[in-house]
């Protein structure tokens, strides 16, 4: 173990670390911030943004879908089918969210939003908006626009690798 950090190539180190040097240390940075400013927006509704997420994602397909899997939600919103579960059981006892056996597949569950989801998520949409446009809008509306594209175009090359590296089914 080096105490004086002999060893280390500095010149690699310097461009992983640095800000002003690293993409991705600049996109792990921006993504903690964006991510405080909308747990603190989030926290006066009593929802999390991975809640938000999951009812904003349930929401959407249910309207364009009807009737929507648990898996194939956690599929839509690109989130852990584990870590899906355990918080659609949190959603679903606060009221949010009804979970029940899909028609077809019993191995299935079927999601909607209740009433009270739907207010909860109405209520927090703006809410989400105006934190994105707080923390986005330094960019003005060119560079929001062209911050999208760069994502989009980022998400959509790597949108059919899932967490281990693996390829999966393209659910756009």
């Amino acid at each position: 173990m080096s105490k004086s950090g002999a060893g280390i190539n500095w010149e690699l180190l310097t461009r992983t670390l640095r800000p002003e040097n690293s993409p991705g240390f600049l996109l792990w940075q921006v993504a903690n911030q964006w991510q405080r400013r909308q747990r603190a927006a989030l926290d006066p509704i009593g929802i999390t943004h991975v809640q938000f997420i999951l009812l904003a994602g349930l929401g959407y397909l249910q309207q364009k879908h009807g009737l929507v899997t648990q898996s194939r939600l956690a599929q839509f919103c690109k989130t852990d089918a584990m870590m899906t579960s355990q918080v659609l059981r949190t959603l679903e006892r606060e009221d949010l969210v009804v979970r029940t056996r899909h028609p077809s597949d019993q191995r299935a569950k079927s999601l909607m939003l209740t009433d009270h989801g739907v207010a909860v998520l109405n209520k927090a949409m703006p809410v989400v908006l105006a934190c994105d446009g707080q923390v986005f809008g330094v960019l003005g509306e060119a560079g929001s626009k062209s911050l999208v594209e760069s994502l989009r175009a980022m998400w959509s090359a790597h949108a059919d690798v899932g967490e281990d590296g693996a390829a999966v089914a393209d659910m756009r």
